[in-house]
C-alpha cells in the first residue's frame, strides 16, 4: 500500500509540477503529516524532489528529472483498452494514431499484462450510438477537433431549427463532446458559451486568429449544466396521465430518459385496478400527443384539456375508421 502511495505521489510531481503538502495529501488521500513522511523516503532513496518555501511554495522534482517506473497492475492495463475508442478517433481523424499508440502500449507492457489487456479487447465492446440510430454525417468534425487543439477561431455556417435556418458564425471552439452517438462543438460567440451540433455544420474554415477561452474554463462542468439546462428547457409542459403500472414499466424502452424518469418519479400509489396517475413532461400538446400515444389504450391523459381533447379525436377518427371494415 506504501509503494505504490510513494510512486503515486512521485508521479503526480512528475505530471503536474509543484504541489503544496496540503494539495498532495487531498489527492493521496491521507493527512499532510504522511505526505511530509513520503516525501522525505523519496528523498532518501535518491529522488530529486525539493520543497520551496512560501506562499507560493510547495514540493516538486529535479528540472529534467523523469521516471519511466509507472507500476502498472494487471487490472489498469486491462482497462486502458476501454479507453480506446476506434469510431471516435476515427471520426476525429486519429484512427491511425490511436492504433500506433495502442500499439507502442501493448509492446511496453510485460506478457501477462498484455494477454490480460487483449482479454479485455475480446469481452468488452463500446457501442455509444442509441438504438434505432444511424450514425450521423459529421464531414467537419476533424477540422473542428483541430480548431479545438490549436486553439484557433473557426468559420461556419451552421444549420438550427429556428429561423433564420442557415447562420454563419465566427466561433471559438473550447472542445468537442460525444453525448449518446451525437457529437457537438462547444465554443464561445458573443462571449456566450453554448454548444453546436455538429452535424449541422455546413462548412467550416479554421482561422488564424487564436480562440478566446475563458479564464477557468471547464469543458465538463459546462457540459453537466448544459444538458441539465436544456432538457429543462425543452419540456415546458405536464400532462397528468393515467395509466396501467405496466405501461409505467414500458415507459423507459420507447420514450426520452427525461419523459419516463419524471413519470416513475412523479407517480402516486397503485389504485385497487392497478392504474397509477403521475404527471408527464412534455415539450407541448402536439409533443404529448405524438409520444403517449405509444401507450395504446394503456394510458388516459386527464389534463390539459387539449391534449385531452386531441386524443379524444383521434380516438374517434380511428374507432370510425376501424369499424367500416378493410380497406380496399
Amino acid at each position: 500500500m506504501r509503494a505504490g502511495r510513494l510512486l503515486s505521489l512521485l508521479l503526480l510531481l512528475q505530471t503536474r509540477g509543484r504541489m503544496t503538502a496540503q494539495a498532495l495529501a487531498e489527492e493521496l488521500e491521507v493527512s499532510v503529516r504522511t505526505v511530509y513522511r513520503d516525501v522525505e523516503s523519496l528523498s532518501a532513496s535518491g529522488v530529486p524532489v525539493y520543497a520551496d518555501r512560501g506562499p507560493a511554495g510547495g514540493y516538486q522534482l529535479l528540472d529534467g528529472y523523469r521516471t519511466r517506473l509507472t507500476g502498472m497492475t494487471g487490472a489498469e492495463a486491462a482497462t486502458l483498452v476501454l479507453a480506446g475508442i476506434p469510431g471516435t478517433a476515427a471520426e476525429l481523424g486519429l484512427g491511425s494514431v490511436l492504433a500506433a499508440a495502442e500499439l507502442k502500449l501493448r509492446a511496453a507492457l510485460p506478457g501477462g499484462l498484455a494477454e490480460r489487456a487483449d482479454g479485455v479487447r475480446e469481452r468488452f465492446h463500446l457501442d455509444a450510438p442509441g438504438w434505432f440510430r444511424a450514425d450521423e454525417p459529421v464531414p467537419h468534425l476533424a477540422v473542428l477537433a483541430g480548431a479545438v487543439w490549436d486553439a484557433r477561431q473557426v468559420s461556419v455556417r451552421y444549420r438550427r431549427w429556428r429561423a433564420p435556418r442557415e447562420v454563419s458564425r465566427t466561433l471559438s471552439p473550447l472542445g468537442v463532446v460525444l453525448k449518446a452517438g451525437r457529437w457537438y462543438l462547444v465554443a464561445s460567440f458573443d462571449d456566450r458559451v453554448t454548444a453546436y451540433r455538429v452535424a449541422g455544420v455546413l462548412d467550416a474554415e479554421v482561422l488564424e486568429r487564436p480562440a478566446d477561452r475563458p479564464p477557468g474554463f471547464d469543458l465538463a462542468a459546462f457540459w453537466r449544466e448544459w444538458t441539465a439546462r436544456y432538457e429543462r428547457s425543452v419540456y415546458t409542459a405536464t400532462a397528468t396521465v393515467r395509466m396501467t403500472t405496466a405501461a409505467l414499466d414500458f415507459m423507459p424502452f420507447v420514450f426520452p430518459p427525461e419523459m419516463s424518469r419524471m413519470a416513475r418519479a412523479n407517480a402516486g400509489a397503485p389504485d385497487a385496478s392497478g392504474h397509477v396517475t403521475t404527471e408527464v413532461p412534455i415539450e407541448s400538446a402536439r409533443h404529448g400527443h405524438t409520444e403517449l400515444l405509444k401507450l395504446g389504450s394503456s394510458a388516459e391523459v386527464l389534463a390539459p384539456p387539449e391534449l385531452r381533447a386531441m386524443f379524444a379525436a383521434t380516438a374517434r377518427e380511428m374507432a370510425a375508421r376501424y369499424q367500416q371494415g378493410q380497406s380496399p
